[in-house]
């Protein structure tokens, strides 16, 4: 089920704008994965038959809040994704390559003797 956001409401009719500014929303499964291990300490949420591309939102509905400790629990639930417009998919693809140069900043100073 496909809905039209308010900005791709607006949007939409205005040609190019509509394209680069046009969000909607999308209904699907989503398989959610929750393990509290020794080994493994883990919580994944995979939309079934979406691909997620950047700038995309993805609320997953009623999904187990925790488990306890040595359970892992699989489940399916609702979700709902958001796609980005193609302006914003653009934006958050450059704005990553930012984010993770942050990662590489890494430096070392000599320690200060009085």
């Amino acid at each position: 089920m496909i809905h039209a956001g308010w900005i791709g409401a607006v949007a939409g009719s205005w040609g190019l704008a509509g394209w680069l500014l046009g969000r909607r929303t999308v209904d699907v499964v989503c398989d959610v994965d929750i393990e509290q291990t020794p080994e493994f300490l883990h919580a994944h949420a995979i939309p079934d038959g979406i691909e997620i591309q950047p700038g995309d939102v993805v609320v997953v509905h009623d999904a187990p809040t925790g488990v306890g400790f040595g359970e892992h629990i699989t489940c399916q639930c609702r979700a709902t994704v958001t796609r980005a417009g193609s302006l914003e998919r653009i934006w958050t693809e450059f704005a990553g390559l930012f984010e993770l140069t942050e990662l590489y900043e890494v430096g070392f100073q000599p320690k200060e003797t009085p």
